[in-house]
């Protein structure tokens, strides 16, 4: 870190997070483009040993905002108004970024005016490990759902023309719906190829609790905030639900084909087993004729001669032959 004013703001609010925020600032100091400061923001944690560690939290260039619960968007609004920095990069208290992350996105950012948010590859880390899986950032696609990370790095003139981050994103999203509204500003986004992010999966996360109804609430939401940006581009979700409804309809055609092959078969199936049936019949009757004709020759008085002899072939030490082992 440097005591120069800051060209990066690192805001990083925290909520319940005080066992992980130490891998998350470390991180950030690691960087090896200065100067950075940090921003904590302590989004009114409850959990003891949280609010223990940031009361007393001193590193340097690293400060500590104390507030009431207020979510996500809220405290880092309420960050950045504070930050000295020109570039601002958001970073989850349980998250962390890669040493070069800042050193490689912030060139582009000063070299290309037109690009307004820089963003790379990024793993997961945690409860489940992997690479992020997001599609490619492609526009006007994004409109449909989310393909850039919330630690990607933009500038604080945008956020401020943006409005910041929208505190109507009530269930998450906030994240996607501030890209949405940067884009309006007609900015371009730069991806770096390369694993800079670290997104830290825990049990329980807001995304997890998410069900149907908050996700039609979300996207809701989120067209209510960008209207004039989704009706420029309204031909773009038509064309994905044609897309999509005839997806549905090869996949219903498929499952009908499968249905009837599974019902060919079982029917094939069915008379295989009756053949088996059939033969395992005849068989038995065979085995049961098989078994009624050696009992009738065994019992008969041929045989019992037959058995006397080869005893006293074999008492007489008289080398018995094929033919009268069967009979033994």
């Amino acid at each position: 870190m440097s005591d120069l004013p800051p060209i990066v703001s690192v805001i990083m609010p925290c909520f319940n997070q005080g066992q992980f925020i130490e891998e998350a600032v470390e991180s950030v100091i690691a960087q090896t483009f200065t100067p950075v400061e940090i921003i904590i923001i302590n989004d009114g944690s409850t959990d003891i040993e949280t609010v223990r560690l940031l009361k007393h939290y001193q590193k340097p260039n690293v400060s500590v905002i104390h507030t009431d619960n207020q979510g996500p968007s809220a405290a880092r609004n309420l960050g950045i108004q504070q930050a000295k920095g020109r570039y601002i990069l958001p970073v989850d208290a349980d998250d962390r970024i890669g040493p070069t992350y800042l050193e490689k996105a912030v060139p582009i950012l000063e070299s290309q005016p037109e690009v307004g948010i820089v963003y790379a590859q990024a793993e997961l880390f945690g409860a489940k490990t992997g690479s992020f899986d997001l599609p490619p950032y492609q526009f006007p696609d994004i409109l449909l759902g989310n393909m850039i990370f919330n630690s990607s790095l933009y500038r604080k003139a945008d956020w401020e023309r943006a409005g910041g981050y929208n505190e109507n994103m009530v269930w998450g999203w906030e994240d996607y719906d501030f890209w949405l509204a940067i884009l309006e500003l007609g900015r371009d986004v730069f991806y770096i190829p390369e694993v800079l992010y670290f997104h830290r999966e825990v049990e329980n996360s807001r995304s997890q609790q998410m069900t149907q109804e908050h996700w039609v609430k979300s996207y809701t939401q989120i067209f209510q905030n960008h209207p004039q940006l989704y009706f420029n581009h309204i031909g773009t979700l038509f064309k994905q639900l044609v897309e999509l409804r005839g997806e549905v309809h090869g996949v219903h055609s498929q499952l009908h084909e499968a249905h009837s092959q599974l019902h060919e078969a079982h029917s094939q199936l069915h008379e295989v087993h009756s053949q088996l049936h059939e033969a395992h019949n005849e068989v038995h009757q065979v085995h049961s004729r098989l078994h009624t004709i050696v009992t009738t020759v065994q019992t008969s008085k041929a045989w019992k001669v037959r058995k006397r002899w080869l005893k006293l072939k074999q008492q007489l030490g008289i080398k018995v032959d094929a033919g009268d082992a069967l009979i033994s």
